[in-house]
């Protein structure tokens, strides 16, 4: 396939076929129908045959179905040109096949290359599509999306992985931290590596159900192996789920991307029957923060910044991320209640998601959260972007320290504490859902309540502490 010359003419391109405001763009009428008429752009030249007018009879004279129809020929000729501009030959192959898949459904058809067009349609079926050859050109892109003259491309699953990453979920990504691209990556490519380490390497469109179901059957030995095979449960059902789900979307949408409509997803309703289990991570008794984790020399061969963060968890219940990644706007600490605003970040430079929707909110910080915040005005460098190493080196240090517990107990512990006591403290529902980023259930109105009303439930559940530990 021909490619561009350079970037610039590439850039060029997408200047010229990208669309205009006018609602009656390329439509011009002749005898009251509308014919799709525009010109190639001189940059792709004699690539299209077409050049240097097309001209499409729409076969209607009502305008709103002429729009519908430019719609489609329109987004069809732009993905047709940039194919003709593809900068690699994979990239190339790809864009092409959906630039015929895109140009045959404007046609009214379903895109099949050759081979499948003549072994899986009926008669009146090829009938019809000969007959829409008559207005077709020899060679044109509509001759060759009626007949279905490109064939689909070998794709390989870990090919396809990566074109989804960089174009289908790519818009997706733009809100997220390195550190959380890099854990979005990870998780879904784990699947896609363990997949060919079981079934070998193939072509996404060769996936077959019974290669899914091996995949199946693989993970159903480390969650629930034959009893009498000895063997004990190594894994559990949500990690089966998660790399079988995540190749179930990596396939449907890739291959909707794509345009490929006749291939059924193999790994469709397959997936592990996850039993209900009390909260993995067991809440720190008050006594135990105070007595345990609050003495005097409990933490003071943790670095000051994980110290502080720890101490900032244990008496806001944020999750220890949100403390560590709180940038300087957000620690407000010159306000009639002091605070701490857990919110997205939007630079385009910087940016990071937060959990979900619901744990965007404003903490006010009393006690010891208070204490803590105020010997770091400007955030938590060290641990900023580094959530798992935050996590690593408290869990660490507790353990090390004879400072867990149990076995059940982490960190995240300080977090369910934190609902605990507000329960004791005889917190409402709401406030503690607010406080802690949970969702209400129901839509919320207002601002979710003052400041001064979260400051003073929060005053009623404060833990005490010595000012040495801070």
């Amino acid at each position: 396939m021909p490619r561009c010359a350079t970037k610039r003419d590439t850039v060029a391109v997408m200047a010229i076929i990208d669309q205009s405001a006018d609602p009656n763009r390329f439509l011009s009428q002749r005898n009251g129908c509308f014919t799709y008429k525009r010109r190639v752009p001189v940059i792709v030249g004699t690539r299209d045959s077409r050049a240097p007018i097309i001209r499409i009879a729409l076969g209607t004279r009502n305008i709103i179905e002429a729009r519908a129809k430019r719609d489609a020929y329109e987004r069809a000729d732009r993905e047709l040109w940039m194919s003709l501009c593809g900068g690699g030959e994979h990239s190339a192959a790809v864009a092409h096949h959906i630039a015929a898949t895109s140009r045959a459904r404007a046609l009214g058809f379903t895109y099949r290359h050759l081979t499948s067009i003549l072994s899986e349609e009926s008669g009146p079926a090829i009938l019809e599509r000969l007959r829409a050859l008559q207005d077709a050109k020899p060679g044109s892109p509509e001759e060759t999306a009626i007949l279905g003259g490109v064939a689909r491309p070998q794709v390989s699953l870990g090919e396809a992985f990566e074109f989804y990453v960089n174009k289908i979920a790519a818009s997706e990504l733009t809100g997220k931290s390195p550190e959380q691209r890099k854990r979005w990556y990870d998780t879904k490519k784990r699947a896609v590596t363990a997949f060919e380490e079981v079934c070998g390497q193939k072509n996404i469109g060769e996936i077959t159900r019974d290669d899914a179901l091996r995949f199946y059957n693989w993970w159903l030995v480390r969650i629930a192996p034959d009893p009498e095979s000895g063997l004990k449960p190594t894994r559990v059902a949500n990690s089966g789920n998660k790399d079988i789900g995540n190749l179930r979307v990596l396939f449907d949408r890739y291959l909707k991307h794509m345009g490929i409509r006749d291939l059924q997803n193999p790994f469709e309703k397959l997936n592990f029957t996850e039993k209900k289990k009390r909260r993995r991570r067991l809440p720190f008794s008050t006594e135990w923060i105070t007595n345990r984790l609050f003495a005097t020399s409990a933490l003071t061969k943790l670095n000051a910044e994980a110290r502080a963060i720890f101490l900032i968890v244990a008496g806001t219940g944020a999750r220890p991320s949100e403390i560590a990644n709180l940038p300087p706007e957000c620690i407000i600490l010159d306000h009639p209640v002091p605070h701490i605003k857990v919110e997205p970040r939007e630079d385009p430079d910087d940016p990071r998601e937060v959990k979900t929707e619901s744990s965007i909110r404003d903490i006010p910080l009393v006690g010891v959260a208070l204490a803590a915040m105020r010997k770091f005005p400007g955030g938590f460098p060290k641990y900023r972007d580094k959530g798992s190493t935050l996590s690593a080196t408290l869990n660490k240090y507790l353990r090390e320290n004879g400072l867990l517990p149990s076995k059940k107990h982490s960190v995240y512990s300080l977090r369910h504490s934190f609902e605990d006591r507000a329960k004791e403290a005889k917190l409402d529902d709401e406030m503690r859902q607010l406080l802690m980023g949970h969702a209400l259930g129901r839509p919320l109105y207002g601002d979710g309540g003052s400041l001064e009303w979260k400051r003073d439930g929060m005053l009623k559940m404060a833990l005490p502490f010595d000012s040495s530990i801070v």
